[in-house]
């Protein structure tokens, strides 16, 4: 049996400009996190003795003869992308909700390859991993994701990611000392929304707008550049990270213009909320429409923020740095 942990992520900048669609014409750039709340992913050889082949377990069970009939379409490709032949049991288990903008599906995908590749004995660097992940997402199943939650679920981190117009993916860590790291994790709140959606659908009008929202996109990609400085200088002078809130709120309000999806009027309201009763910024996580929204507040104003929001919830968080890793490794021995 072999288990895999694999980390959701936070995007804090950029987020639109991972798009194949945009960076490949005009370069891309994000900045976040992975965290600490994670997809787990089981997986065993299936014995003989059944009806089906291949036994799947997420939201739905699946129990099929044949892999072409696999309706998860990532298990489908993970499975024919590696030429995967034998019978498998795999299970999936996660701490976020699926489709709720916390990259949850990448996760997926990153954390089967990890596992699938043990499962076969072999070892994958991260770098081909997030690779691997991103071509089974866009060019294998077709869905409308970007490049940035695979990076952050084979890497784990607070990085910068930067997308060139070759193709290439470029991971920068940010440094910090460890009591200015753990100052700037605490200033943020995480609440869930209670929405689920289909980010590919959300995504859609969105990649279809790139033409036209060029100017916000580009804004998008300064802005993690000077949050970036902004990280660096505060860590080195004390660890004030306002000016940190204040980018965030000015991209969520980029955000919301680049699809009418984005946002409606349940999240504008929190959003409000949380401004009035003391957060400096914030943004709704993933492609939109639902899910997470993440909130930069001062300590001595969480309270009030919480209170204001109690009708959501709230999830702690830490920021992971190990990325998808296996935390159970026991191969099937055929020796008696």
């Amino acid at each position: 049996m072999i288990v895999s942990r694999t980390p959701h992520r936070i995007s804090f900048f950029g987020g639109g400009t991972d798009y194949p669609q945009w960076y490949l014409e005009n370069g891309g750039k994000v900045l976040g996190t992975a965290i600490d709340k994670y997809c787990y992913i089981t997986c065993r050889e299936l014995p003989p003795f059944f009806n089906h082949k291949y036994r799947i377990a997420y939201s739905k069970i699946e129990m099929v003869g044949e892999k072409a009939e696999i309706q998860h379409p990532a298990v489908k490709g993970a499975l024919d992308h590696l030429n995967i032949k034998q019978g498998l049991e795999i299970h999936h288990d996660g701490d976020i909700p699926a489709r709720s903008g916390m990259g949850s599906s990448s996760a997926f995908t990153v954390g089967l390859l990890k596992t699938l590749y043990a499962f076969e004995g072999k070892i994958i660097s991260k770098e081909e991993l997030f690779k691997e992940a991103i071509h089974i997402e866009q060019n294998l199943i077709k869905e409308n994701v970007g490049s940035q939650d695979q990076v952050w679920a084979a890497c784990g981190g607070l990085n910068t990611i930067e997308f060139l117009q070759n193709g290439e993916i470029v991971v920068k860590p940010i440094i910090m000392d460890e009591d200015k790291l753990r100052g700037f994790e605490r200033k943020f709140m995480l609440f869930f929304t209670g929405i689920s959606r289909f980010a590919s659908q959300i995504a859609e009008e969105q990649i279809q707008n790139t033409g036209k929202n060029k100017p916000e996109l580009y804004r998008m990609k300064e802005l993690v550049d000077e949050a970036q400085k902004l990280l660096i200088a505060a860590s080195r002078n004390g660890g004030d990270f306002t000016q940190f809130g204040k980018l965030l709120n000015e991209t969520w309000h980029l955000k919301r213009s680049l699809s009418t999806k984005i946002s409606n009027s349940e999240i504008d309201g929190m959003y409000e909320t949380a401004i009035k009763n003391g957060a400096i910024g914030g943004k709704l996580l993933g492609a939109g429409g639902g899910g997470f929204v993440l909130f930069y507040v001062e300590p001595e104003n969480q309270t009030r923020v919480r209170e204001s929001l109690r009708g959501y919830l709230h999830i702690p968080f830490k920021f992971d740095f190990k990325g998808s890793e296996l935390i159970v490794y026991r191969p099937n021995h055929h020796s008696i």
